[in-house]
């Protein structure tokens, strides 16, 4: 697996995604806002990954600040911290790592200001650390679920590109394929990025893991035909009902397989979850612009002048959901009471 993510010495290298397959290529981060960045211009993305950026992120801006005394570092972090937030507004993890990198910097407020920066830099590093092994326990609890000889049907990336390693929902099929299943997988293309054509496959490739790539439209078709078995993806926000927001596309997969009995499931770190929000038309979706749509390598694909909507996300209610993968187990509805008690066996 290639590192999503890394420090090298006082910069931050990661993995430029918008030239993947065809160049492996390293994004360095000099600066805060050159993660900032980064994130805006999908050079990183999946939500695991964002929250481990903007935690480097953070880490990069402190050793950055001239301060004497903590209240005048603690309002140059704050003022970081608050760029950091804006950067992407659908993904959890993000916000998430912001708050964890803040109680490190509350924790440590008699410390002297070298301690500080220290001290964020080793959460940083523990952050990735944690998301790699997260991930591995996700891809364990959800193997289990996998038919012996199953063919999966996942949709734009979620595998270690989209976190800090292994992945989540390719997590999953990862360690199916590890346990000796016979999986095959079908990878929507994922417009309009293209995720699951450029990144999925790629991923998938890499670890000889049989892969066939479909475009979005089809996969309806394809459950018709019963040629798929499971539908696993990633997820970007949780609410704490189970509404579930995931790359545009996923809640027409999920609408899809209730139609065609196929199960659909969702894999996800716990820190996904976020039980301040109460259902999905409380989280915030992100609208991109049009150049997305309607630009390829410079090129308009229609006329100059057409208007393109162009949501990044959509939100897929709870009842859609078969099950929550996580790293405590498989979450099962009704999701209500299930979420809260896997946050309450977290906490004990």
């Amino acid at each position: 697996m290639i590192p999503t993510i890394k420090w090298e010495g006082s910069h931050i290298l990661m993995i430029d995604q918008r030239k993947l397959p065809a160049k492996v290529s390293w994004y360095r981060c000099r600066t805060y806002r050159d993660v900032i960045g980064a994130i805006k211009k999908m050079v990183i993305r999946g939500a695991p990954a964002i929250g481990i950026a903007a935690a480097m992120g953070l880490s990069l801006g402190a050793s950055s600040i001239r301060a004497g005394n903590f209240v005048s570092f603690k309002k140059r972090f704050d003022n970081i911290a608050g760029e950091m937030l804006l950067a992407r507004p659908t993904a959890v993890n993000l916000r998430w790592a912001v708050d964890r990198m803040r109680a490190v910097l509350e924790t440590s407020a008699k410390s002297p200001v070298i301690a500080i920066k220290e001290a964020l830099r080793n959460e940083s590093e523990s952050i990735l650390t944690e998301d790699i092994e997260i991930n591995h326990r996700i891809g364990i609890n959800g193997a289990a679920i996998i038919p012996d000889e199953a063919a999966i049907l996942t949709h734009c990336n979620a595998g270690s590109l989209a976190t800090g390693g292994y992945g989540t929902a390719l997590g999953v099929i990862r360690a199916g394929h590890e346990m000796g299943k016979k999986i095959k997988v079908f990878a929507d293309e994922t417009r309009p990025w293209l995720q699951g054509l450029r990144l999925t496959a790629f991923e998938l490739i890499e670890e000889g893991i049989p892969v066939t790539v479909i475009v979005d439209s089809a996969a309806g078709s394809l459950m018709r035909r019963k040629m798929i078995d499971i539908v696993i993806t990633g997820a970007d926000r949780i609410a704490s009902n189970g509404d579930t927001a995931n790359k545009i596309g996923t809640y027409s997969l999920a609408v899809l397989a209730r139609e065609n009995n196929v199960p659909f499931y969702v894999a996800a770190p716990l820190s996904t979850i976020d039980m301040s929000v109460k259902d999905g038309d409380r989280i915030p979706v992100e609208e991109r612009g049009s150049d997305e749509i309607c630009i390829i390598r410079g090129r308009h694909l229609g006329p100059r002048d057409v208007p393109a909507c162009n949501p990044a996300f959509d939100i897929t209610p709870a009842r859609y959901l078969s099950g929550i993968i996580t790293e405590k187990g498989v979450i099962l509805p009704p999701f209500k009471g299930t979420i809260k008690k896997a946050f309450s066996s977290q906490q004990a």
